[in-house]
């Protein structure tokens, strides 16, 4: 396996459905915590083109209205299964889809409500953008 030179881009998707809930999913690579679906930004994607393909490869679910939550810096923290440096840069979504279909980084799923979401076993930096988000977004989304 290739060591990792530069830090890896990555896009973070805070999915809401129609109901104001958010969506998480439980992942064995972030130590089976809940997390928001994303991951890297592929060379001549712009970030908001790899948040809807890796939410779609990671849900099923379809993202329409980005909206920028905040950047984040994770280097090497054991809160992942592999020493990595990843960049992430973390939007609010909306979607309409009803259908959850997960692939293998996902092992289950759940909706929840922004503030039940802070009492469940997340990945800290899943929970830092929630918590950015309520900062930045008190009225809602």
């Amino acid at each position: 396996m290739t060591e990792q030179v530069f830090p890896e881009p990555t896009a973070g998707a805070l999915i809401f459905n129609e109901e104001g809930q958010i969506f998480l999913m439980k992942s064995h690579k972030w130590k089976n915590k809940y997390v928001i679906p994303g991951g890297h930004i592929e060379l001549g994607e712009s970030a908001e083109a790899a948040l809807k393909r890796e939410v779609k490869e990671e849900t099923g679910l379809d993202v329409f209205d980005p909206v920028f939550i905040c950047f984040l810096e994770f280097v090497f923290d054991d809160a992942f299964w592999k020493k990595k440096h990843f960049l992430f840069l973390d939007y609010a979504c909306k979607t309409k889809s009803k259908k959850v279909v997960l692939n293998s980084e996902g092992q289950e799923f759940i909706w929840t409500s922004l503030e039940e979401s802070l009492n469940l076993p997340i990945e800290p930096y899943s929970k830092k953008t929630i918590e950015l988000f309520i900062e930045k977004f008190p009225n809602g989304f």
